[in-house]
């Protein structure tokens, strides 16, 4: 899991505090998705979350600290929306299901903006050492969810006894983002509903 923000900074707040704190990442999170990094100014961020410069220096050193902080947002946003369908993955009825959660989230926002980790990626991965090894973290998360139900269906004898659990739930990540990325593209979720089919069906292989 990405490291907390509060273990980044050694900072506590009090609970109203906390609460500015949240409102000035959610509209950030917010701004950063929709218009990029570089464009999403920090006198923006201040108007949206409805604080001033100092208030925005008082929880965040520069820029950089509040992005880290919104790839921590994103982070529990995104693996928390996958985490239930992840932790019940233990056979291909259940991997289905975790398809359509997918498929049913992007659909809910009309395949506008894609996966937000996948976006911001594209946007710091190459700029900003300490967002990439955030994302990656992330990313990590995310795969060690999927190689532990993977795990579970080769240990309920779903799949070969010698499946390589690790490198087949980067596989299957890897299928999400790409289709994630042909679906926001296109504006259909067909894309990312056949990219997880399709990884789905060379499980389907590995049956024993």
């Amino acid at each position: 899991m990405a490291i907390s923000t509060d273990v980044r900074s050694a900072r506590t707040f009090t609970p109203k505090g906390l609460a500015t704190r949240e409102r000035i990442v959610d509209a950030a999170s917010r701004l950063i998705l929709q218009h990029g990094v570089e464009a999403a100014k920090l006198e923006d961020i201040q108007d949206a979350a409805h604080v001033s410069a100092s208030q925005l220096y008082h929880y965040f050193d520069d820029k950089g600290a509040l992005i880290l902080a919104v790839i921590d947002y994103q982070t529990e946003a995104v693996l928390g929306a996958h985490r239930p369908a992840l932790e019940r993955l233990d056979s291909f009825e259940a991997l289905e299901e975790w398809r359509d959660v997918i498929v049913a989230s992007i659909d809910a926002q009309r395949c506008v903006g894609g996966c937000p980790l996948g976006s911001l990626v594209g946007s710091l991965a190459e700029s900003d050492p300490m967002a990439r090894a955030a994302l990656a973290e992330s990313f990590t998360e995310w795969e060690r969810m999927l190689c532990e139900g993977i795990e579970r269906m080769r240990d309920l004898g779903e799949l070969r006894a010698d499946v390589d659990a690790a490198a087949l739930a980067v596989g299957i990540l890897a299928s999400v983002q790409g289709g994630l990325l042909l679906s926001q593209t296109r504006r259909d979720s067909a894309s990312v509903r056949t990219a997880v089919d399709m990884a789905i069906s060379y499980l389907k292989t590995l049956r024993p």
